[in-house]
């Protein structure tokens, strides 16, 4: 079930191997984004979108809104 999490849980999610997707536009994901981060806009994020990622490890979502 999706929830906030703080700073602290992100970074020990990473460390435990977790996959971070972010769901910006392609134009914004190519400006900038976290280092390792799989693009998926949220527009195309589907079921065939999300077999990209790998099963057995946690995903964390983000979505940087700059407005």
């Amino acid at each position: 079930m999706p929830r906030a999490i703080a700073r602290h849980e992100l970074r020990r999610l990473l460390d435990e191997a977790a996959q971070v997707v972010e769901v910006l536009p392609k134009p914004e994901y190519e400006w900038a984004h976290i280092a390792d981060a799989v693009n998926i806009p949220l527009k195309e994020l589907d079921e065939a979108s999300a077999a990209r990622l790998e099963r057995g490890r946690p995903v964390v979502v983000y979505c940087n809104d700059l407005q």
